[in-house]
């Protein structure tokens, strides 16, 4: 059936495919009707942004290809997530890409939504060559210091990945101890495609962990703020004192913790 006089609705339904013939395209350009002008923007419109986003992350991926291009072939991006909060652990992600992955909307965990990581986060955990992450509590947190704590957990998570990684990409911190390649990225979440897989997965494990939290502590609201100092936090915080998750070392709660104990 030529395209001219075929229904709207089965335009429409061609139009939902990502490889549409150009001859095809350029026919129902011609098309007279409003509404099939209306779809042929439509799928221009959704073709710009697929070519924009391959672009994206074409460039996402340039570290890692400098990487291939000098022989290494399995290469990690690690990330952390809960230096800031209050409460709770720091949770150090870390992931290998297949090469020529292609993952849309893979992003600095910052820059998506809650719904856009979950789903990202299953597809990592799906796809990835290997996922890894290393959890460090408040305790230790405690006894030395969160940078210290992120540290731990980066050593820790790469010692995790099977099939071991023959070079790392990681975010701002510098690891001189690694018995592998390394390199560390500032801004790396958004620069680096491991990276900012490593971050989702950092992010989502962390947020379930604090979600559990907030079973056990209700009162706080830990599965709203994640543990960050949120108004609604620091008043709980007034109101209960802190929990066994929360971080001693930070104020306000090294202060309460030093005025009850004088």
């Amino acid at each position: 059936m030529e395209v001219g006089q075929m229904k709207v609705s089965q335009i429409a339904q061609i139009l939902t495919s990502d490889s549409v013939s150009e001859e095809t395209i350029i026919q129902l350009q011609q098309d007279p009707r409003v509404s099939v002008g209306q779809l042929i923007k439509k799928y221009e419109r959704r073709q710009t942004a697929m070519r924009l986003e391959s672009q994206r992350l074409h460039t996402l991926f340039r570290f890692e290809r400098a990487l291939l291009d000098d022989g290494f072939e399995l290469i990690a991006g690690v990330d952390e997530a809960g230096r800031g909060p209050l409460a709770g652990p720091v949770v150090v992600g870390a992931a290998i890409l297949p090469a020529n992955f292609y993952l849309p909307r893979l992003n600095d965990s910052k820059k998506l939504s809650a719904k856009q990581r979950e789903e990202l986060y299953h597809k990592l955990k799906e796809k990835a060559v290997a996922t890894a992450v290393s959890i460090i509590d408040a305790a230790v947190i405690d006894e030395i210091n969160v940078y210290q704590a992120t540290i731990k957990g980066m050593y820790h998570v790469i010692e995790q990945l099977y099939p071991r990684p023959h070079a790392a990409l990681i975010d701002a911190v510098p690891l001189p101890d690694l018995r592998i390649y390394s390199s560390s990225i500032i801004d790396g979440d958004a620069l680096s495609a491991s990276i900012a897989a490593a971050s989702i997965i950092a992010k989502v494990e962390r947020d379930k962990i604090m979600d559990k939290y907030d079973l056990e502590f209700p009162q706080y609201g830990f599965s709203r703020h994640k543990g960050y100092g949120t108004a609604e936090h620091f008043a709980a915080l007034v109101k209960h004192g802190p929990c066994p998750i929360h971080r001693r070392s930070f104020d306000p709660i090294k202060t309460w913790v030093k005025n009850h104990e004088d």
